[in-house]
Order: structure tokens, then sequence, then C-alpha cells
């Protein structure tokens, strides 16, 4: 019997399986494909592979706005692949590496929880003094849908071997968005379709604006408040019907609609819609069974999964991990442009507080955007004193992001961000000139 039985290798699973191996735990780990999960093999890295090559092709196709003389010659699909593929390798090879030196025992094969502590595997029979569940999400499939060589998720799309003309995208989230953003890079006259009045719609409203803005100028068009009725592919295409009646026709639809837990095979722990239910120690209903990652209702991110994972092991292992709540996550979308935040919007800072603040900092008063050519802006949202949301739009936001988590998470206050020193010429200047402004002192902004 193993101290500690993890169902599922991905993010939320190796990562409590590695860390109660640091503390002195016996680990089993059981991943039915590969250690690393959808976000190593079929999400985080293989996307933002993608979207590297799409800043490539873009900064190729723009070259002569900085006095660079370069021709784009278009996409290799084949090379493309190989470059994602290459990254993704790398990494799983490191992933099997860690797992061999942490001492853990790996089975390979279909995991199924059966209660009292049990996991079966094939028809083998593995018990734990605890147990981890992590079996992660599926892309989701609206009712009406049927997949097909023209009709895609995000899955199939990794690996579509040709650049299509003309591509329509189903969902404006996080996940449509990005493959729109690469599609467009690539050439594809892209189409999003989302029945939510706007796009990123779990963002600030003006993150979305940001967003769309961008789109626009980039040739993406962007139909919200456009339920569809109907989808049908034919050899050559696929057609979407809109509650409008109106139809848009393209060589392929990308279904992104979300990803649901993946939850049918563990029998006997309470659920909570689909979701497993847990409680503030991330345990089920059966006592020393915990789950983890995206089938515990809440933000599906990868780093979600990593610090679950590791709350977890240290909760068994007897330590008093501190959680950090859903809402102060970084969330980073990787389009073009990026969008990253943190903490609370403006409308759940007033919902939530009663009454709130916000200032907006514009990359165009930022020397370093400027070089870059990047547009966007950092808002900062306060309430109670302190900061409780920033949200940014820009080339490489993403990477001001661990900054902003720790404002937020330490509940800062403006005034103590403002005396802080950023490095000239940085995007991080932005972030500080926006505190500079919301601490009533702007420096570049008025």
């Amino acid at each position: 019997m193993s101290d500690v039985v993890v169902l599922g290798g991905g993010s939320g699973g190796y990562a409590a399986a590695f860390r109660a191996a640091q503390l002195g735990l016996s680990v089993t780990l059981v991943e039915k494909d590969k250690v690393g999960g959808t976000c190593l093999h079929r999400g985080c890295i293989p996307t933002k592979a993608l979207l590297h090559a799409a800043e490539v092709a873009d900064t190729a196709r723009e070259s002569s706005s900085v006095g660079v003389r370069a021709n784009f010659e278009g996409i290799d699909i084949g090379g493309v692949h190989a470059y994602k593929d290459g990254v993704v390798s790398k990494l799983y090879k490191g992933l099997q590496g860690l797992v061999k030196a942490h001492k853990i025992e790996f089975v390979s094969g279909t995991g199924k929880y059966v209660g009292n502590r049990t996991v079966d595997v094939d028809g083998r029979r593995i018990t734990g003094s605890s147990v981890v569940l992590a079996t992660g999400s599926y892309a989701k499939v609206l009712p009406g849908i049927e997949l097909g060589p023209r009709v895609l998720t995000s899955d199939q799309a990794l690996t579509l071997d040709y650049v299509p003309k003309r591509a329509i995208v189903l969902g404006g989230g996080v996940i449509g968005v990005e493959f729109a953003s690469v599609w467009a890079s690539f050439g594809v006259e892209v189409t999003i379709v989302e029945a939510l009045p706007r796009l990123v719609a779990a963002e600030d409203e003006w993150a979305s604006k940001q967003l769309t803005r961008a789109f626009k100028k980039r040739g993406i068009v962007a139909r919200t408040s456009s339920p569809f009725t109907g989808v049908k592919e034919t050899p050559d295409g696929v057609t979407v019907t809109l509650d409008s009646g109106e139809t848009l026709d393209a060589d392929v639809l990308l279904v992104a609609v979300g990803r649901g837990p993946t939850t049918s095979d563990l029998g006997g722990v309470s659920m909570d819609s689909g979701f497993v239910g847990v409680d503030g120690n991330l345990m089920t209903s059966d006592d020393g069974v915990y789950a983890v990652g995206d089938i515990v209702r809440g933000p599906q991110l990868a780093h979600r999964g990593f610090q679950h994972g590791i709350f977890v092991a240290e909760h068994i292992a007897g330590l008093k991990p501190a959680a950090v709540p859903d809402e102060n996550i970084p969330r980073v979308t990787y389009s073009n442009p990026e969008i990253a935040s943190v903490g609370l919007t403006e409308a759940q800072a007033i919902e939530r507080h009663g009454s709130a603040d916000s200032v907006v900092y514009d990359l165009a008063g930022n020397g370093k955007s400027q070089i870059l050519g990047a547009s966007g802006g950092v808002k900062l949202v306060r309430a109670g004193g302190s900061v409780v949301g920033i949200h940014m739009v820009g080339a490489r936001v993403g990477e001001l992001i661990g900054e902003a988590q720790l404002v937020v998470n330490w509940g800062a206050y403006p005034e103590e961000v403002a005396h802080l020193i950023h490095a000239h010429p940085t995007q991080s200047e932005a972030f500080g000139e926006a505190h500079l402004a919301l601490a009533g002192k702007p420096l570049h902004s008025h």
C-alpha cells in the first residue's frame, strides 16, 4: 500500500505526486496516457508554441516598419508542428526524469476510483492511505454538433496539417481567441461566433473592449450576442447558422466552448453539477480522498492544478498549507494582444465591496511599448484602500502578472507600490505608473 495514490498525471496530479515524494511519502501515480496531461500534450504548451510561431510570422510580415528588409513567404505547417512537438518532447522527457528521480511508482493504464481509497487500473486494485483524484478535463462539444474532418475541437486543431483559408471559431473565451489569433497571424480569415455580449466575458469589461478593438484592426471578425442554431459539414467546408437566420461559411469550424470535468469514473464521491464536491482542504465526501485541478469547480488553469496538488500533498503530510482563493490566481490569455489579470473585475469589486474606483494607464505613454509597437494598458481596481484587481492588455503583459499577483494577494495599497522603482525602459514601468496614478501622483499621465 502506498501512502498516496494519485489518479491522473496532469498538472494537478504530478504536482501532488512530486510534493508528496519530497515530503517522504511513498507515491503511486496512475496515468492512462502520458505524464504532463492535457497541459503539456494538448493544451498550454503546444498552443503557446503555435502562438510564438504566429508572433514570428507577424514580425516577419511587419519587419519593414522598423527598417528591416525581410520577406514573409508563408507558413510551413509541417515545420511549425515539428517545432511545437520538439518543445513538448523536451518537457515530457524532463517530467519522466522527475518521476524517476522522486522514486514514484508509475502505473500506465486507465484507472477508476472504486471507493475505499482504492483505484482499479485495468483490473489491478491499488489502495492508498490517501488518494488524490486528478483526472482533468475534456474539450466540450455542444448538442447538435458532430465532430468531423472540418469540425474540430482544440485537440484536432493542434494537429491540423494545413492552413485553412477561412475559419469560424465557435466560442469567444480563452481557447477561442487564442486560436483565432494564431490563425489570423497565419493568414486565415477568422470569424468568432459568441453567444455572450462580449469576448472573454470572464474578464473585466475594459479588457474585453481592448481585445475586440485590437482584433478588429487585425481583421478578426467578432460576432458577439450571436447564438448558433446549427452546424453543417460538407466535403469542402462547413456552414454555421446563427440564431438570426444568417449563415456563415468557412473551411473549418473550431468548437471552443470550454472544457468539462472528466469525472465519469469517480464512483462514490459526492458531485457538484459534474464537478467533484470538496471542502476547504480539497477533500471529497470520502475521508482521505482529495480532488484537484479541473475536476474541482473554478478556473481551469494548469497553475491552479499545481497549487491544488502541492496543497493536498502538504495537507496529507500534516503541514498547514495556505490556499490561494480562485479569484486571486493569475490568468493569462496569450492572444495578440495578451490579456493578463488577477483579482476582481471592477463590477465584481463594486458588488462585493459596495464601491470601487479604478485607473487605466495607457501603454501609449510607455517607452518600451512604443518600441514594440504595443497598444493596450494597465487597469487597477481599488476597494477599501487596497488594490483588489489588476487587468492588463498588450503585447507580453503576461510576463507582468507575477508582480500583479503579489500586489493583489498581499493586499497592497497603491501608495505602497508607487514608491517602488521599475527599470526604464520596460513595460513594467506601465505597472508602476498605474499605481502612481491611483496614488494620486501620476508622472507620465494626467
